[in-house]
Order: C-alpha cells, then sequence, then structure tokens
C-alpha cells in the first residue's frame, strides 16, 4: 500500500516531496483555481495529488471530501484522503484514472477542445453508440449524486475522462458539487454556461434536482449534437427523435416543466433508447 495514504503531511515544496516519495509523470498547471496537480506512481500504483495553495481551494477540497463521503459510484473517481501542506493549504489524494479528459487544454499534450485532434472531437466523433454508452455511465452517477442529496453544480466536460481503448468513463473535479436542494447566493453559480440552467444565473432561485438534470441534458446534446457547443437545433441532433424529445424536456428553461428527479430523466432516456 502506497505511503502517500498514511503521510502525515507533504513538505511546503510539494513537487519535490512527491518526487522523494515516487515518480512524478505529468504536472498540471495553469487553471484559474491556482491548484497545481500530479501524476504519480509510488510503490507499484498511480495516484492523482492536487495541491491547493489558497483558502478558498482548501474549502472547495473540504467541500468534495464531504461530496466523496457520501456518494459512490464505479465511475466517480474516489477522493481517498486529504493531506496538510506546511505552511498552509491542503492536498487531495485521488487515485489515477486512465484516459484522456475530454477538456483541459493545461494537461501536457492535449489540444483545445476546438483542434480537430482533440480529446473532445475524437469523442463526439465515435459511433453513435458508444457516445451513448458514455453518456449512459455519466447519467448512472448522477443517479448516485441525487440519492446522497447532493446537487451538480460545475460539471462539464472537463470533469470527464475517456478511456479511447477500453470505453471506461470516470468522473472527477466533482468538488463543487453541493448538498441541495438550496437558494442560489450570489448573482451567478460557477460553472460552463454550456451546461447550466437558467436559475442559475438568478441570484434567489431554487437549485435542486431539477437543476441537475438541465445539466444532464445539457451534456446529452453538447455530445450529440454537431455543433460544438452542443445547439439544440433538431437538424443538428445525432441520435434520432425519441432521445431528442428526452433532452428537450430536461432542458426547458422553466424548471417545473422539466423532468422532476434525475431518476425520471434517466428512466426516459433509457426507454428512449
Amino acid at each position: 500500500m502506497s505511503g502517500l495514504l498514511d503521510l502525515p503531511r507533504l513538505e511546503a515544496d510539494v513537487e519535490a516531496h512527491l518526487a522523494e516519495l515516487g515518480q512524478v509523470f505529468t504536472k498540471i498547471a495553469g487553471h484559474d483555481s491556482g491548484n497545481t496537480s500530479w501524476g504519480i506512481q509510488s510503490d507499484e500504483e498511480r495516484w492523482f495529488v492536487k495541491h491547493a495553495p489558497h483558502a478558498e481551494g482548501v474549502v472547495w477540497l473540504c467541500s468534495a471530501q464531504r461530496f466523496h463521503s457520501a456518494v459512490k459510484h464505479p465511475a466517480i473517481v474516489p477522493l481517498q484522503r486529504l493531506i496538510p501542506v506546511e505552511g498552509g493549504g491542503m492536498a487531495a489524494l485521488y487515485p489515477w484514472a486512465d484516459g484522456e479528459i475530454l477538456n483541459d487544454p493545461f494537461v501536457p499534450g492535449a489540444l483545445r477542445r476546438e483542434e480537430a485532434d482533440s480529446a473532445y472531437r475524437r469523442f463526439r466523433a465515435l459511433p453513435l453508440n458508444d457516445v451513448l454508452d458514455a453518456l449512459d455511465a455519466i447519467f448512472d452517477a448522477h443517479l448516485a449524486v441525487t440519492a446522497g442529496g447532493f446537487v451538480a453544480v460545475g460539471f462539464y466536460d472537463g470533469c470527464v475522462i475517456y478511456d479511447f481503448g477500453t470505453g471506461a468513463v470516470s468522473l472527477v473535479d466533482l468538488d463543487l458539487y453541493w448538498p441541495g436542494p438550496y437558494v442560489l447566493d450570489t448573482e451567478r453559480q460557477l460553472g460552463s454556461k454550456r451546461f447550466m440552467a437558467p436559475e442559475e444565473f438568478r441570484y434567489g432561485t431554487a437549485i435542486d434536482e431539477r437543476t441537475t438534470v438541465f445539466t444532464l441534458g445539457r451534456s446529452a446534446f453538447v455530445f450529440l449534437s454537431d455543433d460544438m457547443e452542443g445547439d439544440p437545433e433538431p437538424a443538428k441532433w445525432r441520435a434520432g427523435p425519441d432521445l431528442l424529445g428526452v433532452a428537450e424536456r430536461a432542458t426547458r428553461l422553466d424548471a417545473g416543466d422539466r423532468f422532476a428527479t434525475v431518476a425520471d430523466f434517466v428512466a426516459a432516456w433509457r426507454s428512449a433508447r
């Protein structure tokens, strides 16, 4: 078992300390969060270590710990533990997930999603059933999310790792997922507008399971539309009229017109498929 699971703390120079514990094989930096992450092989195991040096990032890692304590699913990469960092900050330890993240230009060697050979473009160009299978894994994971009492916050294609060899889906970076329902107390919720419901842009509105339904419906459009942004125009949809009808209902602007629960949405999607 890797010493990272029992390490009492990391030294202030996190990267140098990790290099002493094993082989650091990748580094990801440059995100707005200010966090830095590494892939490390230690004791024949591969790990993902995310370091939050600032107070806000530490708050989100503690939020991630609460989420992962309540929600378990084979597609959700589990948080193993938080490790204090000398001088301040916190690091989160996850098992390494094989595959390619669909949208993260800061990963070494990755291309921006607009580029022809990017993971995002190659994923969307897969045979229809392969994309539908991946979406099914994402939707199934969110059955566990809602069963655990959480709302999807900040989900986007950068949360999806896809293994092009096996077809396996891994979901990561779910730090913002929050217990729900709740009332939005800011002018805009964090996240990518391509996946966000209208209520996530209005102070004082209810954020609940129907918001997650919208996010999942938008995921279907983003991955199944011929348009790069997930345009819901029927002529750009590649998965047939029955699934289109489910996605359209899931993404209605009025939350009361959507499926009431993620379970209802998933049942309708699977029936239509």
